[in-house]
């Protein structure tokens, strides 16, 4: 299988995918339409996608980084560290911060999804 081929589809699921996905939840929902398809195919695409900006890598907390389509709008999120919960902010909330980050020290900021983590309003209350 032609590694274009892997790719499109990739990028094509990530497309549609309203949430985050690991590269073990993209490898088991494009198995079945690629049943020669392996994990470590998808693991290399993903490096691939993913260094050429393609895709956006982060860590939410699960164990496992997630993976998204860098052209849906850009996004952020808040992630509950006990329930897990997750809040989306959208990328104009945080923009102005970025800018002024990478203003003061003279930086070229790339970050596209920044996850911030605490303890949502329940959780806190909880904790009295």
């Amino acid at each position: 299988m032609r590694t274009s081929s892997v790719d499109k589809l990739i990028l094509a699921l990530l497309e549609k995918e309203d949430g985050h996905l690991t590269a073990n939840r993209i490898f088991k929902r494009l198995q079945p339409r690629l049943p020669a398809l392996n994990a470590s195919t998808v693991y290399r695409a993903l490096e691939r996608l993913a260094h050429g900006g393609q895709v956006s890598v982060s860590d939410m907390g699960t164990g496992a980084v997630v993976y998204a389509g860098v052209s849906r709008p850009l996004h952020h999120h808040l992630v509950c560290q006990q329930c897990r919960r997750t809040v989306t902010i959208d990328d104009a909330a945080l923009r102005p911060l970025f800018e002024a980050i990478g203003g003061r020290f003279d930086f070229q900021l790339t970050t596209n999804h920044l996850i911030l983590f605490g303890l949502c309003p329940a959780c806190r209350k909880e904790k009295g």
